[in-house]
């Protein structure tokens, strides 16, 4: 299968596009923000205040988050100049996806950007946008010719489909069910293409660049538990009830992989030692709702909860991700729509269910959002010599609607006879979701 050509998002603006049900990837960047900002702002002032900054988007996709983390850039650029006093430097845009992208939707939408941009720095941007089709898992740009990476979203699909030594037989992804070999085949491919990444960047950005990765993982080490790819279950589930009924061949979901793989924060700990340009500095990890339109009303002490409704939007999220490269595999048209259909009554069945058991605190049925901030720092001056590299990890996990459920009720209950404290933590729940975080400071390598 040619990834290329068939790994992509669902393209425009329908009911299922990518555009209009990503807003579970637009919360995620959005924990993410203060930290791209002040990067930058540090980046800035580091370079002294260049005349042109280069920034690359990879893995861009469409819609309007393809665009977001530019606007945070440009912000931050143009509030410290406006501190400074400074003039806004040329801003070069690379846009990076595969080329089934849907380009012309993020061009389309490049008239209202400038103008909004214009509106909120109040003077003009100076952004030159273009794009730049191909896989990020190899070199894109000159070298030394980038000052600032971001990508979301992206780096845990794999170039492509691991080569299995043994069927997969009843999965479309890594299960409990799956043989050893199909665990240790995703593992090495995605070494494989993180370390292409981070050996390609490491050419690519100036001395005194920075990087910022966003990528889904897993919350603990062993990937025969569900904990990394329950929703890809009940999507392969999904499949298999339509193979009971006669509408898909066994044979094809067997022979069919999805290429993605969700890793534990110390195998991207051992890629990045491994290939040798980054050390790692420090990592946290945030818990992230599956379903991205749940909010729990603390003063509603029935907490009612609509299954239908929350695997509706936890399957418009999957569909608009998936559909391509499925279509591409088992054919369109009536299939995916009864794949889907099964598919919000698996998850809203697995979310009601879920409710009641995470009285307890459970912490299984978690996935992660990998954030590496990446500061490379080289002896760029004749002058300057034991200059070193940082990686920044941030990882989000992603939890089931249930344990969000279990916060609310906590927090309630701690907050009832306390207004003030009742208001102060309603809005670090509406702001942070359930948090639990820890730091890792590892002792810097001088080049």
């Amino acid at each position: 299968m040619n990834m290329e050509s068939v790994l992509r998002m669902n393209p425009g603006h329908e009911p299922n596009s990518y555009a209009r049900n990503s807003t579970h990837q637009r919360n995620v960047m959005f924990k993410a923000m203060p930290i791209v900002k002040e990067r930058v702002r540090a980046l800035y002032r580091k370079a002294l205040f260049p005349n042109h900054f280069a920034v690359a988007g990879l893995g861009c996709a469409s819609g309007s988050n393809s665009l977001l983390a530019i606007s945070w850039i440009i912000e931050a650029i143009s509030g410290l100049c406006s501190q400074t006093g400074r003039s806004l430097p040329e801003v070069l845009v690379f846009l990076k996806d595969l080329p089934g992208n849907d380009f012309n939707s993020v061009f389309s939408s490049l008239p209202s950007f400038y103008e909004n941009l214009k509106e909120k720095n109040r003077v003009e941007s100076n952004c030159y946008v273009s794009a730049m089709p191909g896989s990020f898992y190899g070199r894109l740009f000159p070298s030394r010719s980038l000052h600032f990476v971001h990508s979301s979203y992206s780096v845990h699909w794999l170039s492509q489909v691991p080569e299995l030594p043994e069927q997969n037989k009843g999965s479309i992804y890594m299960a409990s069910t799956s043989p050893s070999s199909v665990f240790q085949a995703y593992m090495k491919q995605f070494q494989k293409d993180l370390t292409n990444l981070l050996s390609s960047r490491a050419e690519e950005i100036i001395p005194g660049g920075e990087m910022v990765l966003i990528l889904i993982g897993r919350s603990i080490p062993d990937p025969t538990s569900e904990d990394c790819c329950l929703l890809l279950w009940w999507l392969s589930r999904s499949l298999v009830e339509m193979a009971d009924g006669g509408l898909v061949e066994a044979a094809d979901i067997d022979s069919f992989n999805l290429p993605v793989y969700m890793p534990y924060k110390q195998e991207v700990t051992d890629v990045v030692e491994g290939e040798g340009s980054f050390t790692i500095n420090r990592l946290e990890t945030f818990e992230v709702n599956w379903d991205p339109f749940y909010h729990e009303d603390e003063d509603d002490e029935n907490c009612t909860f609509d299954k239908f409704k929350s695997g509706q939007n936890v399957a418009d999220c999957i569909r608009s991700v998936t559909e391509p490269i499925l279509r591409s595999h088992f054919g369109d048209g009536l299939v995916m729509e009864n794949v889907f259909k099964r598919y919000v009554r698996l998850v809203g069945e697995h979310l009601e269910v879920e409710k009641t058991k995470y009285v307890e605190i459970n912490f299984k049925h978690m996935r992660l959002y990998i954030y590496i901030y990446v500061c490379i720092l080289k002896n760029f001056l004749t002058y300057v010599d034991n200059l070193e590299i940082y990686i920044y990890i941030y990882i989000y996990v992603v939890t089931s609607k249930s344990r969000i459920f279990h916060f609310c009720q906590v927090r309630k209950a701690e907050a009832s006879t306390k207004k003030k404290d009742k208001i102060r933590r309603r809005k670090e729940f509406l702001l942070l979701g359930d948090i639990y975080g820890f730091c890792l400071y590892v002792p810097l390598v001088t080049l």
